[in-house]
């Protein structure tokens, strides 16, 4: 059995109930297998066996009281999984379906995709099983202060710098701030993703959006082609997918859907500046479901399905797509349907969207194909520039991140396909990804010995 395959058997073993983490952990580890050969310094450190290991694991619990006096309990999580290259940096998300395995996937990934920026980030990621759907204002401002008033003691802008991710908003990173400035008595860039108002900086909700765009049309120029007159594909309807159709139209395609956990809108006129103003509005502030586009527009409305089984049963036309919602919502059959039905590119605007099956028809297929910790990159990338702005004191204007999330896409486009050359799969983002992130990690974890 090679070293990779002994690895990834013992994380099964060890953890025999996170599956999400052993997925990460397979992907990740088996494009690897190139590195072995050319760095025996790090097979003799063993810094394969210690990358899978975090840092530390922090685990909580959450009592808070809901509008009619009740106590309410929730589990709290931080995993700080590496801070070789920086201070650790990974969002908080809160949704009913967080466990200690998805915890520890994201923070896994965030590992290379924070090293893949070019910024000194550790990864981490955290979260809660709250579900902020259906609460008031003053519910989820009682659960984030009972929420940071835990995480306080592990994170500080050179030791851990949360952010926001599913159910984790612009509301709620300032509930936490605030609490967080009231505890500790500082005013320090703890978190990003914050307010103008008070740290936060401009583009920074844009950021993933445009950077999985940025992403794809890095790929999509080297095979000649750009977004003109293309078919786009967007799951989910929040930060992520509003911003992605906003660049997406910007560069001349046609978002033609967006979809909630409750079902999904298909709009073959496609999707204009005013329909996307109300989806912005529906969901950023009246907090409704998307069914309320179809309704307003006269989309088609499918009750109850994703994006990406409509487009396999009604066989729509895709030229691109971006799963931006949650992890592994394409399956093989999606995946299949996507080719069958024209795809040329997909660019990960969520982490681990598709499945290893789907993968493999994007594969061999020649699809392009961006994963997550390459291609939606730009929202930590931004986070990033936000903490150097808050340490300096300063405020950069939009047109200046813009430009630094556009060098920093175009910079990881190019260390995904240096790499994955000089590792012998050229043109594979995949392991261009996942080799470029790690190598950098792996010869910082060598520098300091064994700590």
């Amino acid at each position: 059995m090679s070293l990779i395959n002994e690895i990834i058997d013992k994380v099964k073993k060890q953890d025999p109930d996170q599956q999400e983490f052993h997925q990460a952990v397979e992907e990740v580890l088996e494009t690897l297998e190139p590195t072995i050969s050319k760095h025996p310094d790090f097979v003799k450190a063993k810094i394969y066996e210690r990358i899978v290991e975090p840092d530390r694991v922090i685990l909580f619990r959450v009592p808070w009281l809901d509008d009619k006096g009740n106590v309410q309990v929730n589990r709290g999580f931080r995993v700080q999984f590496n801070n070789a290259i920086g201070p650790y940096k990974g969002g908080l998300r809160f949704h009913p379906s967080v466990n200690l395995g998805i915890i520890k996937f994201l923070g896994f990934e965030q590992i290379f995709k924070n090293s893949l920026t070019t910024l000194p980030m550790g990864g981490a990621k955290g979260g809660s099983d709250f579900d902020p759907k259906g609460k008031s204002d003053m519910e989820v401002m009682k659960f984030c202060q009972a929420f940071i008033r835990e995480l306080y003691r592990h994170i500080g802008p050179d030791t851990d710098v949360p952010a926001g991710d599913i159910g984790v908003g612009g509301r709620e990173i300032g509930y936490m701030f605030g609490y967080y400035k009231k505890i500790v008595n500082e005013h320090t860039g703890v978190l990003t993703g914050k307010g103008l108002d008070y740290g936060g900086s401009l583009i920074r909700p844009e950021a993933t959006g445009y950077g999985a765009t940025y992403f794809a049309a890095e790929m999509l120029a080297t095979r000649g082609k750009d977004f003109k007159g293309k078919n786009v594909i967007v799951s989910g309807s929040g930060n992520v997918a509003q911003y992605t159709a906003e660049k997406v139209m910007n560069l001349g395609g046609k978002v033609i859907s967006f979809s909630d956990s409750n079902g999904t809108v298909i709009d073959e006129k496609g999707v204009d500046k005013e329909k996307l103003e109300f989806v912005m509005d529906l969901k950023n502030i009246r907090r409704g479901r998307i069914k309320e586009y179809a309704d307003k527009f006269g989309a088609k409305y499918f009750d109850g399905q994703g994006v990406w089984d409509v487009i396999r049963e009604q066989s729509l036309k895709v030229d691109i797509a971006f799963p931006s919602a949650t992890q592994n919502e394409i399956d093989g059959k999606n995946g299949e349907a996507l080719v069958k039905n024209g795809c040329i590119c997909v660019s990960e605007g969520a982490n681990m969207p598709s499945t290893p099956d789907a993968i493999k028809f994007y594969q061999e297929y020649n699809i392009l194909y961006g994963p997550g910790k390459a291609a939606n990159a730009g929202g930590v990338a931004t986070s990033g520039l936000e903490m150097s702005q808050n340490s300096m004191r300063l405020s950069w204007p939009r047109e200046e991140v813009d430009a630094r999330l556009l060098g920093i896409m175009k910079s990881i486009h190019k260390a995904c396909l240096d790499a994955s050359e000089t590792y012998g799969k050229k043109g594979d983002y995949v392991m261009g990804a996942n080799i470029a992130g790690f190598v950098k990690v792996a010869k910082a974890m060598l520098a300091y010995g064994i700590v």
